[in-house]
């Protein structure tokens, strides 16, 4: 019997958690501050639809999926955990690095699964990618970079910084692993007080580096990873199909009679096998209900990210 799941928030987020649960046969019941939306969700999936105060306290559900503005994940998330609840969370799991500690430790003290949306990290194409890093394909990591562009959402309470790069640090920490030494922000905020534009630029402790811009007014969507390594490079692009998301380049470049030279060569195309990332995510989270081990994006994941956020953030004032 597959454990019994609710989602907490039934905006556009919440909805694709509550139909992919719903395929998996996980989905159980809805909620939302807006009764009516719960209520629309219910029927239209043949699940309950029950008010936030009382998933806490119910014996039919084992779990809840919260995906819910930052500011109001750490307190639930402890009030979940307290009461017995599994919990996987949406990015960022909290606003500040304390939150999300208290919200962590609160899952470890009651022995429950804390798990974080970084759903990247359950693309097939990342995976591959992660895979040819570690068997030694591209040699030696020296740089990466991330690119997130596109046109909103807009947010009043996180930016560009806090809303889009999440997935890309949770990556970049997959394949460095370990946390940066230095990190450096820069931001320009146009519409208001929060940074529409961020940039982020790390140092990590075996020289490896890597910067990462986000934009939230930029007029194409970009979605790339670019590893760059002593042997090979490689571009996880998520805008192109499946059978050119990940392109490994084997330049090359060396020194000749005190000149650099180097060659150029085609992009070479590595076969990814189709997957929707939400849906192994979630059958990752059910496992982790079901075997009781620690999920591949954990909470002390989420809180080294947020560290990062954190420390490359730039304040703006008012005009």
């Amino acid at each position: 019997m597959k454990p019994r799941i609710a989602v907490l928030g039934c905006g556009y987020w919440g909805s694709n958690h509550i139909r992919t649960l719903k395929a998996l046969g996980a989905l159980h019941a809805v909620s939302d501050a807006n009764r009516a939306r719960a209520e629309g969700f219910a029927s239209e999936q043949d699940c309950l639809a029950i008010e936030p105060d009382q998933l806490f306290v119910r014996d039919d559900i084992d779990a809840i999926v919260m995906a819910l503005p930052p500011q109001f994940h750490a307190d639930l998330a402890v009030r979940a955990t307290e009461a017995g609840k599994d919990v996987l969370v949406e990015k960022p799991i909290a606003l500040t690095v304390p939150d999300a500690e208290r919200a962590v430790q609160a899952a470890k003290d009651n022995g429950r699964v804390f798990m974080v949306g970084h759903v990247l990290r359950f693309h097939p194409a990342f995976e591959t990618l992660k895979a040819l890093i570690d068997n030694g394909e591209l040699g030696e990591v020296r740089y990466i970079h991330s690119h997130r562009l596109g046109l909103g959402k807009f947010h009043t309470e996180n930016d560009a910084l806090w809303d889009l790069a999440p997935h890309d640090l949770s990556m970049i920490l997959a394949i460095t692993g370990t946390e940066p030494i230095e990190v450096r922000g820069e931001g320009a905020a146009l519409l208001d007080n929060l940074s529409d534009f961020a940039h982020l630029h790390m140092r990590f402790p075996n020289g490896l580096r890597s910067h990462l811009f986000t934009s939230r007014l930029n007029p194409y969507r970009e979605r790339r990873l670019t590893v760059v390594g002593t042997k090979a490079m490689a571009v996880f692009d998520d805008v192109e199909p499946w059978e050119r998301k990940l392109a490994v380049y084997r330049h090359a470049v060396w020194q000749d009679s005190g000149q650099w030279a180097f060659t150029t060569n085609e992009p070479s195309y590595v076969a990814v096998g189709q997957g929707m990332p939400l849906t192994r995510e979630l059958e990752h989270f059910i496992q982790c209900i079901e075997t009781r081990a620690e999920p591949r994006t954990s909470g002390e994941e989420a809180i080294r990210v947020l560290r990062i956020l954190t420390a490359g953030t730039v304040t703006h004032t008012k005009s």
